[in-house]
């Protein structure tokens, strides 16, 4: 072949090239007979590299050119068949795959002989060697969804001194107030890991909010420290009551404008800089401080085994595992239900899909209210480079209820004037029942095992900032993997105002 020809199809081979890595893929795998999305599907597109999808079973992979790429991806989940396609073929596609009916004789190390009661048994003994103690970096993508709607707001407007602070002025505010609010949050990170601690190097996140809200309760702070810097008298003092208790509060701590309160306020200022950071640093704590495994956790069905009823359900494969199915109930008042899948080989918990029966914490006292009536979620683990058991996958729904029912007065007093010392009193009766809902996915791309050196020389960015969107834009995560958005956050925007 000729120089000039041979040049042609190096050419003709890179642009090739480019079309499909310079580029990414978003893709939705759906179930062939029901026509539905397959959640938390592993789509495989290079060695040990992959990525979970949606709820929906939607996902997108970022072709990096400095990846070794396989020709194909490899879509796989649990009770179907595993999938090639080719890249180009799953661009902008819809991908459908088979379920897979798993026979006795693909389980080729099945022991006809254990009962559910003895599997459980072996899950426990197996426990401590099973899941990873060892330090440990990983890869992640991490979305908070928050939602919050306030399904009573009654405040009853009884009496009132100040002339500002009447009955229009109140309805003013409680028209003002949002019912219902969203808030998400999305983390692309390292997180570092010890049993005993945890480091967190955030490399790029998203805040998607309303900030309209913000603006409008900004507003109405500042209106009412007007009203009450132009009403209340020098050296008076507020006391806030409710029902029959009090709390004294000084005017000054409120509204002193001295340098220390600038000072205050910048070192605020710093502490807010960090905040982002340490809030996610404390989510990822409580997430994997909740896995099954740990002490302390809600999930308790394999700790208190005896409290539960498990039956197996039959047989399926993860990652080519062959795992049993196995259900379990609550007797009596434990909290959760649920689905467990078991390696045949090792008795590690491969998958968990959980959720709560009955409320995990009830409060009602003195006309406050606080309710856990929302636990729910799937977990599932991947079996590392030592051959345990790892983090990769949580997709939790967390919801309560708080409510508040008291009478609610604000009293300005003071001994300094002639005659009584109350001289203003703001009184109201309130009645507010609100549901807040915290939704948490996280997907772990890449693990690797760490020295305890290399873990005490990572470092953490304390400054980071999120990136501010009133709408969903999927071109800030060009060039990045993560978790496709649910519809709800694709089509999330701010109106205008």
């Amino acid at each position: 072949m000729s120089k000039p020809i041979s040049n042609i199809f190096i050419h003709i081979f890179l642009l090739a090239s480019i079309s499909i890595y310079g580029q990414s893929i978003s893709s939705r795998v759906v179930d062939t007979k029901t026509n539905e999305g397959i959640p938390y599907a592993t789509v495989q597109f290079a060695e040990n590299r992959g990525i979970i999808t949606n709820e929906e079973g939607r996902f997108s992979i970022n072709l990096n050119s400095r990846l070794e790429q396989q020709d194909s991806i490899y879509i796989s989940s649990m009770g179907y068949k595993k999938t090639a396609i080719h890249f180009k073929a799953a661009l902008d596609s819809v991908i459908y795959i088979e379920p897979k009916a798993i026979e006795l004789n693909e389980v080729y190390l099945f022991n006809n002989d254990l009962s559910v009661d003895e599997i459980i048994e072996k899950v426990k003994e197996n426990l401590p060697i099973n899941y990873n103690r060892e330090p440990i970096k990983q890869r992640l993508f991490f979305r908070q969804s928050s939602l919050n709607t306030m399904t009573k707001l009654d405040i009853e407007f009884e009496k009132s001194t100040i002339e500002e602070l009447n009955k229009k002025f109140l309805d003013s505010v409680i028209s003002i107030l949002p019912r219902n609010a969203s808030y998400y949050t999305e983390s692309l990170c390292d997180f570092y890991r010890k049993p005993d601690e945890h480091r967190l190097y955030i490399e790029k996140a998203a805040e998607l909010y309303d900030k309209n809200n913000e603006g409008s309760m900004e507003a109405l702070s500042a209106k009412l420290e007007r009203i009450f810097k132009e009403n209340v008298k020098p050296d008076s003092y507020l006391k806030i009551k409710s029902g029959w208790f009090g709390q004294k509060v000084e005017l000054d701590s409120i509204f002193d404008s001295s340098d220390e309160t600038a000072e205050i306020e910048d070192e605020l200022k710093d502490e807010g800089n960090k905040h982002f950071l340490s809030s996610k640093k404390n989510q990822l704590h409580d997430l994997y401080s909740e896995l099954f495994y740990n002490d302390k956790t809600k999930l308790n069905f394999i700790d208190k085994s005896n409290r539960y009823e498990f039956r197996l359900k039959g047989f399926t494969a993860i990652e080519d595992e062959g795992v049993y199915v196995i259900a379990f109930d609550p007797k009596r008042s434990e909290d959760f239900r649920g689905t467990i899948y078991v390696n045949i080989e090792d008795f590690a918990i491969m998958r968990i899909d959980y959720e709560n029966v009955n409320s995990l914490k009830r409060i009602k006292l003195l006309g406050f209210s606080y309710e856990e009536i929302t636990y729910k979620g799937t977990t599932i683990f991947s079996k590392g480079s030592n051959n345990k058991y790892d983090l990769r996958f949580i997709d939790k729904v967390f919801g309560r209820k708080m409510g508040v029912r008291r009478p609610l007065s604000v009293i300005e007093k003071n001994k300094y004037v002639k005659g009584r010392r109350k001289q203003n009193e703001l009184s109201m009766e309130l009645d507010i029942i609100n549901f807040n809902t915290e939704k948490y996915e996280l997907v772990v791309f890449d693990s690797k095992l760490i020295s305890t050196g290399e873990f005490s020389n990572s470092v953490e960015n304390e400054a980071v900032k999120a990136t501010y969107l009133s709408s969903y834009n999927p071109e800030f995560w060009e060039g990045y993997d993560i978790m496709e958005p649910n519809k709800a956050i694709r089509e999330f925007t701010v109106s205008d105002k």
